[in-house]
């Protein structure tokens, strides 16, 4: 059974076939795509015993070409991302504490989330009903997991206030 090739060490065309191919099956962040970058350049430099600082200039120089050709913006992966947090039921500070995460400035994130749709009491309704929380859990354990449902809501990035509407609130299904 043959196992995996060597790395090849890294060159521009080589950093640069990587970057498109990570970018057409992931959408990404600046910083995230450098990261992946100077991941595939440690494996190869770890091999070849050769210094990862070496390459990057190489680093640079394909995420901004990525960065030039639009396959990378910061702003609309920002955009997508929260879009679909929220969609889920993401809270604003899970939403701020993911993106920050991948790497996309404070700037960028509050424009984000200051031009957001959806408002906060919706999103936590969402993950209430997604999750079975409150008003979407059986009437008879209603009362009594109260307490762990508004924890449940707490940890997902909810202030108490909200949690504690939509969880003594009404089910809009019924």
């Amino acid at each position: 059974m043959a196992g995996k090739p060597d790395p090849k060490l890294p060159t521009i065309e080589r950093l640069t076939r990587s970057a498109v191919h990570y970018l057409e099956r992931y959408s990404s962040s600046e910083s995230n795509l450098r990261k992946v970058l100077e991941r595939r350049v440690l494996k190869a430099c770890h091999h070849h015993g050769r210094d990862p600082a070496d390459f990057t200039e190489m680093i640079e120089t394909v995420v901004g070409k990525c960065t030039g050709s639009g396959l990378v913006n910061d702003r609309t992966y920002a955009e997508t991302k929260t879009a679909s947090l929220r969609r889920r039921g993401g809270s604003r500070r899970k939403i701020e504490a993911q993106l920050a995460h991948r790497g996309v400035d404070r700037e960028t994130i509050q424009s984000v989330l200051d031009m957001g749709s959806v408002p906060e009491e919706e999103a936590a309704a969402v993950y209430a009903r997604r999750r079975r929380l409150g008003p979407y859990r059986n009437v008879a354990d209603r009362q009594a997991r109260r307490e762990k449902d508004l924890a449940a809501m707490c940890r997902a990035g909810f202030s108490f206030d909200i949690a504690a509407r939509v969880i003594d609130g009404a089910n809009e299904d019924e």
